[in-house]
């Protein structure tokens, strides 16, 4: 089976991205879209975070609670995204007509990739070592690392968000990072014409 859209990663933009293309369902152009996320969470720096400073989030909120909320968030909201737990990617090869990602368990097919992973060393993910560089807005002495992107496109089908498209490790740019290359995928299913999502009372 040939996913639309796999997400791997459920930290902060990872799951962002999820929810928002989510809570695209009704739309013509999102209805019959297989999108699923590989939520492994253990390395992500949100394990050991505690938030005073985002807007939206009550002061003293653990980032830890937020991975456990955000799985159950996608579940009840979007329960059309599939959700794959306790695997972690091997490789991502490019096919004629998308990506194959070989994980510990198993593989998938998918028209487009979603890179949202930690900017820490080691990378062990086979196929992407030609697009690591340098992280540009790290300090230079954690020696943190990034995708060579041009606005969250590594190449056609191929996004990343978050740290590993080299934005800083603040929630909220993390969020917004997520957010908006689901916006970007939304609007190449939308034929090219800008697609956004909110919901209103």
């Amino acid at each position: 089976m040939m996913l639309d859209c796999l997400i791997i990663g459920g930290g902060v933009s990872g799951m962002q991205c999820a929810l928002v293309l989510g809570s695209a369902k009704n739309k013509p152009f999102a209805v019959d879209k297989n999108i699923a996320i590989i939520t492994h969470q253990r390395s992500s720096h949100l394990e050991n975070a505690l938030f005073n400073n985002v807007l939206g989030l009550s002061s003293g909120t653990l980032g830890k609670d937020i991975l456990k909320e955000s799985k159950a968030q996608l579940s009840d909201l979007y329960s059309h995204i599939t959700q794959i737990d306790k695997e972690k990617v091997l490789s991502v090869d490019q096919l004629k007509d998308g990506y194959r990602i070989k994980t510990n368990r198993n593989t998938y097919n998918s028209k487009i990739v979603v890179l949202a992973l930690n900017y820490s060393k080691p990378f062990m993910i086979d196929g992407l070592n030609e697009y690591l560089i340098p992280h540009k807005k790290a300090n230079v002495e954690k020696d943190r690392i990034q995708l060579l992107n041009k606005d969250h496109l590594i190449k056609e089908g191929l996004h990343c968000c978050g740290t590993i498209a080299g934005h800083r490790s603040q929630f909220a740019i993390a969020a917004g990072s997520g957010a908006a290359v689901a916006t970007d995928i939304l609007t190449n299913w939308n034929g090219g014409k800008h697609a956004k999502v909110h919901d209103k009372i």
